[in-house]
């Protein structure tokens, strides 16, 4: 253990009477616990770079007064217990508690604080719980995912040292590069990729860059939040826009004359919460837009591995001609959460400057992962366990569905059942939000409201219902007990 001890040159008192009142001072405020112990006189001496006689001055002093205590042949520790008088005695030269102004927040962390709608971590204590955007670690194939890492982490050392890759593990972007074109038709180089830690490292290094206060951020209306939320901190201008069941409504984008548009974030292949697919018309007609305006549109390709029945359709990034698309993915649902990696593929004019910017933010990501990883691709294991993973959650997905129209029939909207691991679904009923929740928790059984996803307000009602990972047997007894609440 190392002590850190403050002397003043400037002090009258002595080397070894400053050092005990610091260590009493220490051991009253509790900085030492009872039954710690503390260094041999030796080794705080060299420590310190004084000597150990006034080391030990110090120590017999504190013994003598009953704040220390020697064990024989294991050294000295802080006395377990204190005499109360010791406790609540004043510290030496302690004094009146000092009392200064607030911290002064700057302008993103005033809109931050006063933002009511940052999400929450602490989730009700239920037996099944619908909760959004998990998917099923218990099936990530993890004998496999060991033995890659074995590769890297017995022979080559690189991992331990600093990246000197700005935009990530180049390997890595090589191979999303050739998985992105293969997989979702997008148009890039390895070298138009940038290695993030998920989508809200990309979206706060898009706003950072290229957002000035008061600039207009059209979005999705209901939408993701936590995008929302990191727009608002940049003190943006937001425009919601209406979602149906062929995702944004682009014409009330073009409509929109009041000011110029910025950005526009969409997720198209899976809207989040409703599960509507931007259609290829709409899809067309936005890139058209953002050609003909200057704006921009970040694709966040949310959910685009888990398609069910219908064909996918190209990213927007593939079919735009303009460099308009800044385009967002990540492997947390594809594989697991705990594997912070994501990447943003940008248009060649870009690349430099958020390269400098996500150095200056984290350095890198951890190089072990992203090596991983990089096999984990290039070998054709994350397309036979996206294949795996798709019929799963289609099977999953189709229990929930069939378990709502059986037990709430004509009371229930379902949206969102042709892609991704979630469904918005519409319960007709008198109830309350808050009190549909708090019978459901009542019976073992979590759900979240849509509510916080809208930027306007809306009527309640709607819940988004995850199943990733949920068991068959899970959703269809979820369903059966929130029934008896509601029917």
């Amino acid at each position: 253990m190392d002590l850190a001890i403050a002397f003043d040159s400037n002090s009258s008192l002595p080397l070894h009477q400053q050092l005990y009142q610091e260590l009493r001072q220490a051991i009253l405020s509790g900085r030492l616990s009872p039954g710690v112990r503390i260094p041999s006189t030796r080794s705080l001496a060299k420590s310190l770079g004084i000597s150990r006689t006034t080391v030990t001055q110090s120590y017999e002093q504190l013994l003598s007064e009953g704040y220390l205590t020697t064990v024989l042949g294991s050294g000295t520790f802080i006395c377990a217990q204190l005499p109360d008088d010791l406790l609540h005695s004043t510290p030496i030269e302690s004094s009146q508690t000092i009392t200064r102004p607030p911290v002064k927040l700057n302008r993103y962390g005033q809109v931050l604080s006063q933002t009511e709608d940052v999400p929450r971590f602490t989730e009700p204590d239920t037996q099944i719980n619908f909760r959004y955007g998990r998917p099923a670690i218990e099936k990530f194939p993890l004998k496999l995912w060991r033995r890659l890492l074995s590769r890297y982490f017995y022979k080559d050392l690189s991992w331990l040292d600093y990246s000197i890759e700005p935009l990530g593990y180049k390997p890595l972007r090589e191979a999303i590069a050739d998985y992105l074109s293969r997989s979702r038709a997008v148009k890039c180089e390895a070298a138009q990729v940038l290695i993030v830690n998920g989508t809200q490292q990309a979206l706060d290094l898009i706003v950072r860059l290229l957002i000035e206060p008061g600039d207009v951020i059209a979005l999705e209306d209901p939408g993701y939040m936590s995008a929302r939320l990191i727009f608002q901190t940049q003190s943006a201008e937001l425009l919601p826009i209406t979602v149906d069941d062929s995702g944004l409504m682009v014409k009330e984008l073009i409509n929109f004359t009041n000011k110029p548009i910025r950005l526009v974030y969409v997720t198209p292949s899976h809207q989040f919460p409703t599960g509507a697919i931007l259609s290829l018309p709409r899809r067309l007609e936005l890139l058209a837009w953002a050609q003909q305006t200057g704006g921009l549109i970040i694709e966040d390709d949310y959910d685009s591995e888990y398609r069910y029945g219908d064909r996918p359709i190209p990213a927007l990034q593939g079919l735009d001609c303009s460099d308009s698309v800044l385009y967002i993915g990540t492997f947390s649902k594809v594989l697991f959460p705990g594997l912070r990696i994501g990447y943003l593929v940008l248009p060649k004019s870009l690349v430099a400057i958020f390269g400098r910017a996500k150095w200056l933010s984290d350095r890198h990501l951890p190089i072990l992962e992203q090596q991983v990883l990089t096999d984990f691709i290039a070998e054709g294991h994350l397309e036979r366990h996206i294949r795996k993973m798709r019929a799963l959650y289609e099977r999953r997905c189709q229990v929930l569905v069939q378990a709502l129209n059986l037990h709430f029939g004509e009371k229930v909207t379902i949206l969102g059942e042709k892609a991704g691991i979630h469904l918005m679904v519409k319960l007709h009923t008198h109830l309350s939000d808050e009190e549909i929740i708090q019978r459901a928790a009542n019976m073992g059984v979590g759900i979240m409201s849509a509510k916080p996803q809208y930027l306007q307000p809306q009527s309640t009602g709607e819940f988004i219902f995850g199943y990733g990972e949920l068991t068959e047997q899970q959703l269809a007894e979820g369903i059966r007990r929130l029934a008896q609440i509601l029917t």
